[in-house]
């Protein structure tokens, strides 16, 4: 029997295709036009981008704006303005959900615990709608977290479908014609692409590569979403990419690239180093050999585009590890939280340089893409602990070194696989949560441990004396808490 579908969505991604023609009046034109525009979207972040205006619907924004700003103090056309406005408001409405997501977390950390479940869910309520404002705490927070917009941006034109035509002039050569700012005449530009342009674009200027681009959605057809999926844990590592709970791994040249990279960058810096103290050393003694040095040998032209290849390298293999986790399959993923930094915890320069070409930013994203073309659900969980627990009980009787971890019992298992079947539990965790903070998630695995070192007749001392828990707990609260609750079996 077929399972029952519950919908279907869209599999949508962004694609960007160079301007390989335009004549020198059309250029001019366009950088004109952007210039104008960058004052247009600046004016509109400082007016709409304060809490006065929260969570104002963008179709209304365009008569707020133009209250104080009408297009012919610019010389521009009301339709191109009235786009530009659009997208600000759009992408302030974008920003005010990050800060309400960010504030939730602050919530859950301030208020955690099965006691304060009612508080957290009445102030999630609040802040879906504008009665957050009444509440001095939950605005406090708001207004600490959420940053008011400004914008230099001087270099995009939006168009809508109505204000451009797109014509096929070859098999990949097409030919835009855009508004422009006299009426009735369009400039012509030549794009290549492998498809018609059709719907929203985006005229960019690349200030790094020196060149136009168009950025516009393409529509690669629908997905279903079925009644139920599969769930699987996911581990994020350097090494590679993903190690799932199946025990596959994904994505496995990505740690030899990024250290690759890294030693590159680390390599050819030390040398500029050099080159920096021989140029300011000749500025004084001969100054056309220190400039000389300086244009010839200090410019970052070859080092950019040498950093992009090694950028594009990384992206590929994540994607290619994404694409490879869901298979074409509708999952459920649980995955780790990584969008906190790690503090207080000290590197060496070399691991903490690796670490920073990680690229775990590209990771979460990369996967929610593949998620979206899949009809799958990536849900985060709490990261705290999962490689420091045996999956097999569920306690912290083990240790992890390099690659493996080796349980109390001397079992020697994956690591990578041991962290996956964590977070796999953790996603169905009801007393971990996923805003929990460390501390809170610790307390709940010496529990969880000392309830089983009970039935082996054992305390936590006893497994400290033995080595199969780490001594590092015992400083904690809740271990010695644990002690006077849970004694154990005297010898």
């Amino acid at each position: 029997m077929m399972p029952k579908k519950v919908g279907v969505t869209k599999k949508i991604s962004t694609q960007i295709v160079p301007v390989v023609g335009m004549t020198e009046s059309v250029e001019a034109e366009l950088l004109s036009t952007m210039k104008k525009l960058g004052i247009v979207r600046a004016e509109s972040y400082n007016k709409l981008g304060s809490i006065n205006y929260w969570r104002l619907d963008w179709k209304k924004a365009i008569p707020e704006v133009k209250s104080f700003r009408t297009p012919d103090t610019l010389g521009l056309p009301a339709k191109l303005m009235d786009w530009t406005i659009n997208d600000v408001a759009k992408a302030i409405t974008a920003q005010q959900a990050a800060c309400i997501d960010a504030v939730i977390k602050k919530i859950y950390k301030r208020f955690s615990g099965k006691k304060d479940q009612k508080t957290r869910k009445e102030f999630c309520k609040q802040l879906k709608t504008l009665a957050f404002i009444k509440n001095p705490l939950l605005h406090r927070l708001v207004r600490k977290q959420f940053q008011r917009g400004h914008s230099w941006v001087k270099n995009q034109i939006v168009y809508q479908q109505v204000g451009y035509n797109c014509k096929r002039l070859s098999q990949n050569n097409y030919q835009l014609e855009l508004a422009g700012l006299t009426r009735g005449k369009r400039n012509k530009i030549i794009v290549k692409s492998n498809r018609k342009i059709k719907g929203q674009i985006r005229l960019i200027y690349n200030q790094l590569l020196q060149k136009f681009e168009v950025h516009f959605l393409v529509d690669h057809g629908n997905v279903r979403i079925p009644a139920e999926r599969r769930s699987i844990g996911l581990d994020k590592g350097y090494t590679e990419a993903f190690y799932d709970s199946d025990g596959q791994t994904h994505g496995k040249g990505l740690g030899k690239a990024a250290t690759q990279k890294s030693d590159r960058i680390c390599e050819k810096n030390r040398k500029r180093g050099k080159l920096w103290a021989l140029h300011r050393k000749l500025e004084k003694i001969d100054p056309v050999k220190s400039a000389r040095v300086l244009k010839n040998n200090l410019a970052r032209k070859t080092e950019n585009k040498c950093y992009r290849q090694n950028q594009s390298e990384i992206k590929a293999i994540i994607g290619a590890a994404s694409k490879s986790v869901f298979n074409g399959e509708s999952l459920k993923v649980f995955a780790e939280d990584l969008t906190q930094p790690i503090r207080n915890k000290r590197q060496s320069k070399p691991l903490s340089r690796k670490l920073n070409s990680w690229m775990k930013g590209e990771l979460r994203d990369s996967l929610q893409k593949w998620a979206n073309w899949t009809s799958s659900v990536v849900t985060e969980v709490q990261p705290s602990y999962t490689s420091q627990v045996d999956s097999r009980n569920g306690t912290l009787l083990g240790k992890r070194t390099g690659d493996n971890f080796t349980g109390f019992d001397g079992v020697v298992l994956q690591a990578d696989y041991n962290a996956a079947r964590n977070i796999l539990s953790r996603g169905t965790d009801k007393d971990i949560t996923r805003y929990m903070s460390k501390t809170e998630v610790q307390a709940v695995l010496l529990r969880r441990t000392a309830r089983y070192l009970k039935g082996m007749g054992l305390s936590l001392l006893d497994a400290v004396e033995l080595g199969w828990l780490d001594c590092k707990h015992t400083k904690t609260r809740a271990f010695k808490q644990l002690l006077v609750e849970m004694p154990g079996t005297p010898r």
